[in-house]
């Protein structure tokens, strides 16, 4: 019953939401830059239109899924490896806090330079994603409990094996909850790094479409943008549910 009525909210929320989209375009509330949504759908029947939205999209969906894969695995990695040499743990937390500091269009102009433009958009997607991922991860890791923690003591296990057979167990519904939340990052980290002279991707879209004055394209593009965050948030989150389950 719980699960029907939510699904009932967030159907009727969408709709409203989108009625509202469409209201505001079509009584002119909000200028001209903000069109009726029926008009950017009916944009995307022109074949060149969707066909340079599709490359776009299939573009950035690249890049933030490479970006995503590979801030969580690092991120992952440095998490696992303050658990097993606790003397490093407080320099890693807070070489994370550095790093996610760094306002991520600063580092554009570097990473131009050092993994080229085409690889620019993968990276700003990484560095947006690892630290959610980190963040949970190190709170997963110590959600065992001290009873558990208490029994692999007395029997003696290693820190290797007490992270393989409890503490990381314990922490897929945390970390789960942090990719759930890094994916949406890695996408606008993936959008952000196409401005810095991607050959495509939507951020080269929305900036080519706002020059030059082509207002369905650029929120083609952008609506493009929200809805594989999330997708990709609802799928991550769909995954947590079904996670909690077996390992809560």
């Amino acid at each position: 019953m719980n699960r029907a009525r939510t699904a009932l909210l967030t159907a009727a929320g969408t709709l409203l939401l989108l009625a509202a989209m469409e209201a505001a375009g079509r009584l002119g509330v909000l200028g001209e830059s903000w069109p009726p949504l029926s008009q950017v759908v009916a944009a995307l029947g022109d074949p060149v239109t969707r066909d340079l939205l599709g490359r776009a999209l299939a573009a950035t969906a690249t890049a933030a899924g490479t970006g995503f894969a590979a801030g969580a695995l690092a991120a992952l990695a440095v998490a696992v490896t303050g658990v097993l040499l606790p003397v490093l743990k407080a320099g890693l937390d807070r070489l994370a806090a550095v790093v996610h500091a760094v306002p991520l269009i600063a580092l554009g102009p570097l990473l131009i330079t050092t993994v080229g433009r085409e690889g620019t958009p993968s990276v700003i997607a990484a560095l947006a994603a690892g630290f959610a991922v980190f963040v949970a991860a190190t709170s997963g890791l110590g959600a065992a409990s001290e009873a558990h923690r208490d029994v692999f003591r007395a029997l003696g296990a290693s820190r290797r094996s007490t992270l393989v057979r409890l503490q990381l167990p314990a922490a897929v519904p945390l970390l789960l909850d942090g990719l759930a939340l890094a994916a949406p990052a890695a996408v606008l980290g993936a959008v952000v790094g196409d401005w810095f002279g991607a050959p495509r991707g939507l951020g080269v879209l929305l900036v080519s479409s706002m020059q030059n004055f082509q207002t369905e394209l650029m929120w083609s593009a952008a609506l493009s943008a929200a809805a594989i965050s999330l997708l990709a948030y609802a799928a991550l989150a769909g995954l947590r549910t079904a996670a909690a389950r077996r390992f809560a």
